[in-house]
């Protein structure tokens, strides 16, 4: 089952809408063109162009899903597969993905199932009781069933279903000269780093970006209260820790840098590494 991406197309309509923040106009084609990735429908595109004509204070949520996913893709906004599908009989029959909806490391895992059209089921995981994942002693998501097989840790899945569906792509590769490695961890330890401070800038920022995150998740109504308020409040105070941790002194200069970086590195490609 394919799965649109509503995180991208959230991301987008703030971020081109943030020019009267003293934004480069020229910059922000960039951060789209390095956003969108995965399928986009209909109803997706209603959507974006409804976000547009409305009002957007704050990077919203979706961001952190959207580009943290350039680990795996960056296209335009179009349905895209893989141009060396795996074979039917490499394909798993029984695929189950536990996650948050908002969360970066999710949509990782999400744009590859996707880009293979591997199908696979969603179970949306409670942050708080975590009772749907109590069965397993990992306690984070994403956590991706794989034939009943436990893959755990975003960039782990990735390696280990890419060596499940493509083996013979496995056995060729070259690990001192792995392009999707080299980016995979530029995410991981580079721009996962400026995206709190991005979307948690302010207080109301922080407000909207949890708005996003209860009513997208799997709370129930006293959750939502509790999580919005104080999960907006720890968020923004962690956004201001990285900030100082990693020297960024600017936010959105250093969101917009990323951007540069990744769609520079692309050549003229649709894709680095792993779909190259």
């Amino acid at each position: 089952m394919r799965r649109a991406s509503t995180l991208a197309a959230s991301a987008l309509s703030r971020a081109l809408l943030s020019a009267n923040e003293g934004c480069a106009t020229t910059v922000q084609p960039r951060l789209l063109q390095a956003a969108l990735y995965g399928t986009t429908t209909s109803s997706t595109r209603r959507w974006w162009s409804s976000s547009i004509s409305g009002s957007a204070k704050a990077v919203s949520l979706g961001l952190a899903g959207a580009l943290a996913t350039v680990a795996g893709v960056a296209t335009l906004s179009q349905e895209v597969y893989a141009k060396e599908p795996p074979s039917p009989e490499a394909v798993p029959k029984d695929v189950i993905l536990y996650q948050y909806e908002a969360c970066p490391f999710c949509n990782k895992v999400k744009a590859v199932l996707d880009y293979y059209d591997i199908p696979y089921k969603v179970v949306e995981v409670n942050p708080i009781s975590k009772k749907e994942i109590k069965w397993s002693d990992y306690k984070k998501v994403p956590i991706l069933m794989v034939d009943g097989e436990q893959l755990v840790d975003s960039s782990a899945i990735i390696d280990k279903l890419c060596n499940k569906i493509l083996p013979e792509k496995s056995t060729n590769s070259v690990p001192d000269d792995n392009e999707e490695k080299k980016w995979r961890q530029w995410v991981d330890n580079h721009l996962v780093h400026i995206l709190s401070p991005n979307i948690y800038r302010n207080t109301s920022e922080a407000l909207e970006s949890f708005d996003y995150i209860t009513s997208n998740g799997n709370f129930t109504f006293t959750e939502k209260i509790t999580v919005k308020y104080a999960g907006a409040a720890a968020m923004y105070f962690v956004s201001k820790n990285l900030k100082k941790k990693y020297n960024i002194f600017d936010e959105r200069a250093a969101l917009y840098e990323a951007a540069e970086t990744w769609v520079d590195e692309l050549k003229g490609r649709e894709f680095l590494g792993l779909f190259s």
